[in-house]
């Protein structure tokens, strides 16, 4: 009698890797969004793009000063909270600015984005600003 060799089947189909997708909110996020820590709207949200109707007299001066035609790169500035208190994030001091208290900011969030808005740029014009302390320490000359 012969011996019969049983031979397992091997299957050609390929088994499908189970692909873990990343949530929505994960996959969408940019750099700038982990470094600050906020969830940045107006990329997804038409919505939350600067109302113009709601521009402060200062910006406007600064935008006609500036020859712009827009708020340019200041419609990625949004008001945002550090700490739990109200703050603007200036990306050139890599840091929050803290609103004073004194400021009664307005419920509806366009009008809260102006003043962070006009505190940004008043703040990076101010002697108080920590560049204003590199460009001592490093100017060439005089």
């Amino acid at each position: 009698m012969k011996k019969v060799k049983k031979t397992k089947k091997v299957s050609k189909v390929k088994k499908k890797t189970a692909v873990k997708k990343a949530s929505p909110s994960k996959s969408k996020q940019t750099a700038r969004e982990k470094m600050i820590g906020q969830h940045i709207g107006y990329r997804y949200d038409v919505n939350l793009l600067p109302d113009y109707k709601k521009i402060t007299p200062f910006l406007k001066k600064y935008i006609d000063q500036m020859g712009w035609d827009d708020l340019n790169w200041l419609e990625d500035v949004h008001m945002g909270y550090e700490e739990g208190r109200p703050a603007v994030f200036d990306r050139n001091a890599n840091g929050w600015v803290t609103i004073p208290k004194k400021i009664k900011l307005p419920k509806d969030q366009q009008d809260r984005d102006m003043i962070a808005r006009e505190l940004l740029v008043k703040f990076q014009m101010s002697p108080k600003h920590p560049l204003v302390d590199l460009k001592k320490a490093y100017k060439k000359g005089r």
